[in-house]
């Protein structure tokens, strides 16, 4: 089916969302099939898939949504692992099986207009994601361009066997909540041959927060062959983890001038476990933190509470979150700026069996920063690892070159499975 045998009901101004309405309807009463996009352009508002349906963008083509909050209406849909409405993402499917998104084309969500509405205070709910597919099975999101996003870009959640591959995805560096591909509660999800360029985290893995109503783990996630450009983080575990995370495999990737390269961070209250994660074959350059494991985060609600920030141990209970299970191999990170790794675990529940192998980071003089949003994090500059609360911590397998000071600042609340002396690769 071919979307401009469906022209004649486009009204003038050009408004394509009827036909793209009607079309998909009747693909639906067939069971599904595939909707041709062709080279040309499409402004259009909210659009919802079916199952078995295939939405074909062709080179050339390009879908503006509307720049107009009544064309996306209000749903219930999770924002950052809150209930409530939202406005419907501008490409939608829910409890759906077999959906696909695919070809060279472009999904343009002019967000400008969301994001000025967004600094202003004017946004009464949540805005719309670019593609949300949630509670979905089999979603296939391959070599499309997605560009300036509302809010998050590509946001599965609570959906089982998803493939996303050779996507370029690019948001302005200063436009809020772009996140670029952030898989919420899923399985089996495979992210690889995608570029990401944003204003916010490239991926960001998530599970909903205390405040989730049906949190779920979300695990055996595999990222590869990815480029990272600009952002907060490349890779980011959290700050939403309170179902869970774990089996998470990121290899094979390369990291340009994001402000930190791997980045986990939760807070008290959250609970959830982050471990199984395994990290290989990675290359940073111009990062300003290539690892940052951060337990105290402190954005967003509640951020500011005295259970976030304070330094004294709390007793432990299931909202105390646990980080453990890391293994980090084969990394050169170049041109670093402000620390070579910050790992920073609560006094009550310490960062926990990281393993660093054939890891080298060059550190280089560049602008202070901090390497962790967090209360008390103090600006750095050509620093080494920076551990505070971390146990069974192995480093032997690490090299920081052109640091100032020693490449370690450890205190007693650190736990090494051997002495920092033992580190031999040290230049």
């Amino acid at each position: 089916m071919n979307i401009l045998d469906y022209a004649a009901s486009v009204p003038t101004p050009a408004d394509w969302t009827a036909a793209f309405q009607q079309a998909i309807a009747d693909l639906r009463t067939r069971g599904g099939g595939t909707l041709i996009v062709p080279a040309g352009d499409y402004p259009t508002g909210a659009i919802r898939l079916y199952d078995n349906m295939t939405l074909h963008i062709e080179s050339g083509a390009v879908l503006r949504f509307h720049q107009d909050a009544s064309a996306f209406p209000l749903i219930d849909l999770e924002f950052e692992g809150i209930a409530g409405l939202a406005h419907q993402p501008c490409i939608y499917a829910e409890h759906a099986k077999n959906v696909t998104i695919t070809g060279y084309g472009t999904l343009d969500g002019q967000g400008s207009y969301w994001w000025t509405r967004q600094r202003a205070g004017q946004n009464a709910h949540p805005r719309p994601y670019l593609v949300c597919f949630n509670h979905c099975e089999h979603v296939t999101l391959e070599n499309v361009t997605l560009t300036n996003s509302p809010a998050w870009t590509v946001h599965p959640l609570y959906c089982r066997n998803v493939v996303i591959r050779g996507l370029n995805i690019k948001n302005p560096a200063d436009s809020p909540n772009t996140d670029g591909i952030d898989p919420d509660g899923c399985q089996d999800v495979r992210i690889h041959d995608c570029t990401i360029d944003v204003g916010d985290d490239c991926i960001a893995i998530k599970s909903g927060t205390e405040d989730t109503p049906n949190r779920q783990v979300c695990e055996r996630i595999i990222i590869s062959n990815c480029h990272f450009l600009h952002g907060h983080g490349g890779v980011v575990l959290g700050s939403e983890m309170s179902g869970g995370i774990r089996n998470v495999v990121v290899s094979s990737c390369v990291f340009y001038e994001t402000d930190r390269g791997i980045r986990l961070k939760t807070r008290r209250g959250r609970g959830g476990t982050v471990e199984g994660i395994q990290l290989n074959n990675l290359v940073m350059e111009k990062v300003m933190c290539p690892f940052v494991f951060n337990m105290y985060y402190f954005c967003g609600t509640n951020g500011k509470m005295k259970h976030v920030w304070d330094k004294a141990p709390y007793p432990v209970t299931d909202a105390t979150p646990c980080l453990r299970d890391v293994v980090i191999s084969d990394v050169r990170a170049r041109q670093c700026t402000a620390c070579a790794g910050f790992f920073y675990g609560l006094a009550e529940m310490p960062v926990e069996g990281v393993k660093m192998q054939n890891v080298v980071v060059e550190m280089v003089d560049g602008a202070p920063g901090r390497p962790a949003m967090m209360d008390g994090c103090p600006e750095m500059q050509r620093a080494g690892f920076y551990l505070r609360n971390a146990a069974d911590v192995d480093l032997r397998g690490v090299a920081v070159r052109g640091v100032q000071g020693d490449w370690l600042d450890a205190d007693d609340s650190v736990q090494l499975t051997a002495s920092a002396d033992t580190n031999s690769l040290q230049q």
